[in-house]
């Protein structure tokens, strides 16, 4: 039987633990926290959150696995994406690989930037 992607990441979201962009921005500041965006790169460059290190959800579990720096998993990571579907499963994976404290970003990066939160932005080049 076929399950589309909105029912697995429904299914997800009831697994998991989202906080609100507020919750997060708290969040940040705790020591040792990994904040990881889950989008695909070209999204990444075009803005992200201040200090987020940018792993796509294709690559999650590979990048982690190959990278003994990414492997303690009792380090809080907090996990967004755009409207936060792909977080939501990338938190269930990491949940899977052993990860204790994972939160992912209620309503993702769209969500971030509505409620007034800091974006790192690409830097326009100038030519004059």
């Amino acid at each position: 039987m076929f399950t589309p992607a909105h029912t697995l990441v429904q299914a997800a979201k009831k697994s998991i633990q989202e906080c609100s962009p507020a919750d997060i921005h708290a969040r940040m500041s705790e020591p040792d926290t990994l904040l990881l965006d889950v989008r695909e790169p070209d999204e990444y460059r075009q803005g992200h959150l201040p200090g987020a290190v940018n792993i796509p959800r294709g690559m999650l579990e590979f990048k982690i696995s190959n990278d003994p720096a990414l492997q303690d998993v009792t380090r809080p990571i907090i996990v967004y994406c755009k409207t936060s579907g792909r977080a939501a499963l990338s938190v269930v994976a990491l949940h899977a690989m052993g990860f204790e404290n994972v939160v992912s970003l209620a309503g993702g990066f769209e969500g971030w930037q509505e409620d007034s939160r800091p974006v790192v932005k690409p830097s326009e080049i100038s030519f004059e």
